[in-house]
């Protein structure tokens, strides 16, 4: 795959000038008797359509209370703008094209299945894309001819869609190989075990609650999301996926025992820039893109797997208490993902180094807070939190290298197989099973197991669970974009409407409590004599100024179809949530 990355950039492949797939242009430059004869040819074209699958991006969790950033402002989303349509009719046409075409080629059958496979999974995931953001869309399976084709066509219902999501998704599983090698040179490619992984995810979110408003947790496609998701935590386990022993190595440690499908990255071919979007300013090549909250923060249990504020748990303490020692035993997850005031932060390779955000102790393209003491303003207020990511950086980086990150992007990984099977178990009257797979992502995070060996869960009930399988999946999939979306499929978009986010600042104090000068400060600092226990910390609202409320309405558990699709095609129905007649739910 990553010599085909190579190659890509020297084929004109492609319909390059079609936009959409509702109003064909010219596709001339692509020609089917040239790519289908050709293996290099034939897979530098597939190459071409692995980009849907994206790559690291530090800001997805701004949608959620996780970063810092309040990016669902007001009527952020309205008909008219482009915000939060997906209408991918162009990748649709090039996908059918293929599907089309390649029976004629004279390429090895055996290439041409395998081709076939991979198109029929990128035509699942494109309209599941489409499906999760809007409801039913046209579900078109050729190239259509604008002469000859009508292309005013309607939306098929979201019934009908997910029906054919799953029928593409059951023919590639046929057609693709069971299980690619981590050491095959076809690493990289979709296989059967993806695809199936691909579909359980799929019947979860038939099953969830955005599709099935007036009945969520109690409608029969729960049943066949539970089976399938079951099936496909079964057949890759047997095949020797397992959760990464570490979880810092999840994606530090690449073609690990996680990784069920990974985007290759390999520098200098294919960069991406998580590092150069979370280190510190000083550290990068401009200040921070994505900072953990305050809120977020607490969101982490203690090491005995309960809330700082659980009355029962070992390391109860106070919101006083916690906030003057929110780094002490934590849950490891918190330790490996997140960056604070005084921690040790050997980023760049420099060993012993320790990581400081006090205004006027720290670097200026670091510091938070409004110390008047320090006698200079801080310019990352409205950016900043105090906290930086740790999760998935390379130390080392150098700073001058920092835009040099290329490890593989993990798209999915076999924790969220577990967690999906383990949420199906609950939803269909199975708690022991659920229990189990919490159980053992816990005691992969290294939380204390407990005299009961329940790793401090403490739910039993149907409801009990679901609210513990809502908070693990928060804090495993931290900062990697599935909390936003996950709340959305539960209906649960409520617990960020109106919520404001905060960050905290750190002051540097002597021994009795005191506020230590800033020049004595910044002194030991630079010899990273301070640490965490140093410093005497307030919270701060964040951003200082500008929007602080985040805004998120019922409307948008279904994204609108942009006026201008409609505009186009008057045969597309607008949602029902945003004045139009069409139902994208599924009761």
């Amino acid at each position: 795959m990553k010599k085909i990355l190579i190659l890509i950039t020297a084929l004109a492949i492609g319909a390059t000038a079609c936009k959409d797939v509702l109003d064909i242009k010219d596709i001339n430059y692509y020609n089917p008797d040239q790519i289908w004869n050709d293996p290099n040819l034939a897979n530098a074209y597939m190459v071409n359509l692995y980009q849907m699958f994206g790559n690291w991006s530090t800001g997805l969790e701004q949608k959620s209370e996780q970063l810092a950033g309040i990016y669902f402002y007001e009527n952020r989303i309205t008909i008219s703008n482009g915000e939060f349509k997906s209408w991918n009719y162009d990748r649709i046409r090039l996908i059918n094209q293929v599907l089309q075409d390649i029976g004629s080629g004279a390429i090895k059958q055996d290439l041409k299945d395998n081709i076939t496979g991979q198109a029929l999974f990128m035509r699942a995931y494109s309209y599941f894309q489409m499906v999760m953001y809007h409801g039913g869309v046209p579900y078109v399976t050729r190239p259509l001819d604008r002469f000859e084709d009508d292309l005013m066509l309607p939306r098929n219902s979201t019934a009908a869609c997910f029906d054919s999501i799953l029928n593409d998704l059951d023919d590639a599983i046929t057609m693709l190989p069971p299980h690619i090698d981590k050491s095959s040179t076809e690493y990289g490619k979709i296989d059967a075990n993806f695809a199936l992984a691909f579909k359980a995810k799929v019947l979860l979110y038939k099953a969830s609650p955005q599709f099935h408003p007036n009945n969520p947790w109690d409608n029969s496609d729960w049943q066949m999301a539970y089976e399938v998701n079951k099936k496909a935590y079964e057949d890759l386990k047997a095949q020797g996926y397992a959760l990464a022993s570490d979880y810092s190595n999840i994606a530090l440690v690449e073609k690990g025992p996680e990784v069920v499908f990974a985007v290759i990255n390999s520098y200098p071919n294919k960069v991406t820039n998580w590092d150069y979007g979370v280190r510190p300013g000083s550290e990068s090549r401009g200040p921070a893109s994505a900072c953990p909250t305050w809120e977020f923060v607490k969101e982490f249990p203690m090491k005995d797997g309960k809330l700082y504020n659980d009355p029962t748990g070992a390391y109860y303490k106070t919101d006083a208490e916690f906030l003057q020692s929110y780094w002490e035993n934590r849950d490891p997850r918190f330790v490996k993902s997140v960056v604070w005031n005084g921690k040790e932060y050997p980023v760049s390779g420099k060993a012993g180094k320790r990581q400081y955000t006090a205004l006027g102790v720290a670097h200026e393209l670091d510091d938070f807070g409004v110390n008047p003491a320090a006698e200079t303003n801080s310019t990352n207020l409205n950016r900043y939190t105090g906290f930086f990511i740790l999760k998935n950086s390379l130390l080392n980086l150098t700073q001058a290298e920092v835009q040099q990150y290329d490890l593989d992007f993990v798209l999915m990984r076999f924790a969220e197989v577990m967690l999906n099977y383990a949420e199906t178990a609950n939803e269909t009257g199975k708690q022991g099973e659920a229990l189990t797979i919490l159980k053992e992502i816990r005691g992969r995070a290294g939380i204390e197991p407990g005299l009961d060996g329940n790793y401090g869960i403490t739910a039993t009930t149907r409801e009990e669970v679901r609210e513990a399988i809502i908070s693990e999946r928060n804090i495993e999939f931290c900062f990697e974009g599935q909390r936003f979306w996950d709340l959305r499929r539960w209906r649960m978009l409520d617990r960020l409407d109106g919520i404001t986010k905060h960050g905290v600042e750190a002051i540097a104090i002597n021994a009795d409590g005191t506020e230590m000068p800033i020049s004595q400060a910044k002194k030991k600092a630079d010899d990273y004599e301070l640490t965490e226990v140093n410093f005497k910390y307030s919270v701060l609202q964040v951003p200082l100024s500008g929007v602080k409320v985040m805004s998120l309405p019922e409307s948008y558990y279904f994204f609108p179809i942009q006026s201008d699709v409609i505009d186009k095609n008057p045969s597309i129905e607008q949602n029902n949530n945003w004045g139009g007649t069409f139902n994208p739910a599924l009761d």
